[in-house]
C-alpha cells in the first residue's frame, strides 16, 4: 500500500463519523406512509450517505426524491426502490472536505460507482472535479440515465 493510499484512508476515516441509521431520520429524509421522501437533502458526508443508502434500500418502501437533492444525496438516485419527483432538481459537484476547496482522494470514485449511463459519464467527465454545482432537472436526469424513473405517485 502506497503512502498516498494510506494517507487517503486516514483522511477518509477522519472525515467519517458513526453513520446514522434510517430510524434516526437523517436531515431531509421523512417516512410518509408507504413512502420515504427525501426532501431538499443537502448531502453531507459521503460515507454516511452510503450507509443511509443501504438503510433505504433495505426499508421495503419506495424512496421518492423530491425538491433539491445535491452533493452526496445524488447517490440515492439509483436505488432500486427510488424514483424522482417530477419537479426534483439534482445537483452535482466535487466532493470536498467541509469548508475547504480540498477534494479528498477516492471519494469521487465512491460516489461514481453509484451512477449510471450519461450521469456517470458526466461525473467522471468533470463534475467530480468541479466546485460549481451542476444542477439538472428530474427529466434531464432520466434522459441521461433511462433506468431512473419519475415517481407515478407524485403529481407535477
Amino acid at each position: 500500500m502506497t503512502l498516498t493510499h494510506r494517507l487517503a484512508l486516514i483522511l477518509i476515516a477522519a472525515l467519517m463519523t458513526t453513520a446514522p441509521a434510517l430510524a434516526q431520520q437523517p436531515q431531509g429524509i421523512q417516512r410518509n406512509g408507504q413512502f420515504i421522501d427525501v426532501w431538499n437533502n443537502r448531502g453531507g458526508n459521503v460515507l454516511q450517505m452510503v450507509q443511509t443508502r443501504q438503510d433505504l434500500a433495505n426499508s421495503g418502501r419506495q424512496v421518492r426524491i423530491r425538491g433539491y437533492c445535491r452533493s452526496a444525496c445524488t447517490i440515492l438516485t439509483t436505488l432500486p426502490n427510488a424514483c424522482l419527483g417530477p419537479n426534483a432538481r439534482i445537483g452535482f459537484h466535487a466532493p470536498r472536505i467541509p469548508n475547504t476547496q480540498i477534494i479528498p482522494p477516492y471519494v469521487d470514485q465512491i460516489m461514481g460507482q453509484y451512477y449510471r449511463g450519461g450521469i456517470r459519464e458526466r461525473w467522471f467527465g468533470g463534475w467530480n472535479r468541479s466546485m460549481q454545482m451542476q444542477v439538472i432537472s428530474a427529466r434531464d436526469y432520466v434522459r441521461l440515465d433511462p433506468e431512473t424513473r419519475i415517481c407515478d405517485s407524485i403529481r407535477p
